[in-house]
């Protein structure tokens, strides 16, 4: 492959597919623009659609700030089934008749989890305990007592009631698990639950709406490119290139 004719320099919006972990999209991203200095600011599990920051040469020094923003997703919770992932990827452990909610009830329970708590991340997970992500510990069926960790959940709301599914908006701080959410709101009706689509719409002030999807950026000739990246002092306050 040949090299770029030039070097590319900002932040490209992506609307990652389902079916695609975030290294996928880097890769595909590194291919297009020919360069290796592609990373991006906040993983999205391949499940999971919607807004990811991709950072391109000098801009990928902004991914600290970038990941610290908060998050807002939206998402489908299908309660009466708990999954070893907490999602829709993994494997029913348990199945629990859903009981007979009103969208009142719905509503309160999703409202229980406003405000600043602590949340136990899954085992499905890419934090590392001695070195070696809690993910492959998991897949060999091991359980770790895993640090509990200090999130903030500043909008929980439910958008559709349609036993036993459940669908909903949130808006939280970094470091946030929706998965987990899910599965502890299951748990909180006391029929389990998990989470069955997710898609993210927010990072900080920046939408989904502005992001480009694969195949509109592969499309795009290479001398195009740069009118698709933001200069990262439009997202970043006082950054310097």
């Amino acid at each position: 492959m040949l090299g770029p004719t030039k070097e590319f320099d900002g932040i490209l919006l992506v609307d990652k597919p389902t079916d695609h972990t975030s290294h996928d999209v880097v890769a595909r991203i590194r291919r297009k623009f020919g360069m290796k200095r592609v990373g991006h600011a906040g993983t999205l599990d391949p499940m999971a659609t919607g807004l990811l920051i991709v950072l391109v040469g000098k801009a990928t020094s902004a991914s600290q700030y970038l990941m610290s923003m908060d998050k807002e997703y939206t998402g489908t919770i299908k309660l009466g089934a708990v999954t070893n992932t907490q999602d829709a990827e993994g494997d029913v452990m348990e199945t629990r008749p859903v009981p007979a909610l009103t969208e009142a009830d719905a509503q309160a329970a999703l409202k229980g989890f406003l405000g600043d708590q602590y949340q136990t991340p899954p085992m499905f997970s890419a934090i590392k305990i001695d070195g070696v992500p809690l993910y492959k510990k998991a897949r060999q069926g091991e359980e770790i007592e895993r640090e509990p960790r200090f999130i903030r959940v500043m909008k929980f709301d439910l958008t559709r009631f349609a036993l036993p599914e459940l669908d909903f908006l949130v808006q939280c701080s970094k470091g946030t698990y929706v998965r987990t959410l899910a599965h502890d709101l299951g748990q909180k009706l006391g029929c389990g639950g998990h989470l069955s689509a997710l898609r993210r719409t927010g990072i900080g002030k920046l939408r989904v709406e502005q992001s480009h999807t694969i195949p509109d950026i592969e499309a795009t000739p290479v001398s195009e490119l740069q009118k698709m990246l933001l200069h990262p002092r439009d997202v970043v306050p006082n950054f310097v290139l």
